[in-house]
């Protein structure tokens, strides 16, 4: 049985957000996803969320059915704005936040912007690369080329060769929709990879943490597990040891295994 409730739009931070959400009962979880992961990319994981939480996956401006295209500043501070002007247009009063790469980095800033109502983070593999440090693995052409193809119209085969080791229904669902990530807002989060430390931000997050590493994405490392570790000394950290960068993709139970009981509930996921 499906837990999926509707998809919808709210005007929050000056921009059309577009949302889907996922069981409709419980604690409000916020999922925030990666670069160039729009919304519905991220419903398989939805699915299992919905069944303890009232869950909302957003399209982050630049991606899926939210404001894009030129004009639109793209950087941490409006993105981190808008994840909590959306959470006030939804009229959330306290919520879980989770994100996923680029959208863990987010949550972060939002959290210590906005830590009114924030129960936790769950932060999934964020790059900590930044100025002066180990830059982060994923390579751009990657991400521009895969994009452009899509623009031009691709399928789930063509799809194959930017991600071999996905399944044929997730690679045929980024071949449809990797065409909605705009190449600049894509551009400048990578840029932002790179020219912005989030490490400045652990002593500040209002609310419990978990950092869960994928054992096989070369992201974290584990001299960098201990240094996050020295900022904030009371972060929960897991391990997915079988999964690259893309956990939930790589190994789907093991990724909700890996909330242990963080966010309450443990969390039970057969292979979808």
């Amino acid at each position: 049985m499906s837990h999926f409730i509707c998809g919808g739009q709210v005007q929050a931070n000056g921009i059309r957000q577009h949302y889907l959400r996922y069981g409709g009962k419980g604690p409000a979880l916020i999922l925030v996803p990666g670069i160039t992961s729009p919304a519905i990319t991220w419903g398989f994981v939805g699915e299992v969320f919905g069944q303890h939480f009232d869950t909302w996956i957003l399209d982050v401006r630049g991606r899926g059915l939210s404001s894009s295209g030129d004009g639109l500043d793209y950087s941490m501070e409006s993105c981190a704005d808008d994840i909590n002007a959306l959470a006030s247009a939804l009229g959330l009063q306290q919520y879980h936040l989770l994100g996923h790469s680029m959208g863990a980095r987010f949550i972060m800033r939002a959290a210590v912007k906005k830590p009114a109502g924030v129960l936790s983070l769950s932060l999934i593999d964020p790059p900590v690369s930044g100025p002066g440090r180990r830059l982060y693995p994923g390579q751009w052409p990657w991400y521009q080329d895969s994009i452009r193809e899509a623009v031009t119209g691709m399928d789930g085969e063509a799809m194959k060769k930017y991600c071999p080791h996905w399944s044929d229904e997730q690679r045929q669902l980024r071949a449809e929709w990797l065409h909605t990530c705009y190449e600049p807002a894509i551009r400048r989060a990578f840029d932002d990879f790179h020219q912005l430390d989030i490490h400045q931000y652990f002593h500040q997050l209002p609310a419990r943490t978990l950092l869960m590493v994928a054992g096989k994405g070369g992201v974290i490392q584990p001299e960098d597990e201990a240094e996050i570790r020295a900022l904030r000394p009371d972060i929960t950290i897991s391990h997915v040891r079988h999964a690259g960068h893309m956990i939930p993709w790589d190994d789907f139970s093991g990724f909700f295994s890996a909330f242990g009981t963080f966010l309450g509930p443990t969390l039970h996921a057969e292979t979808p």
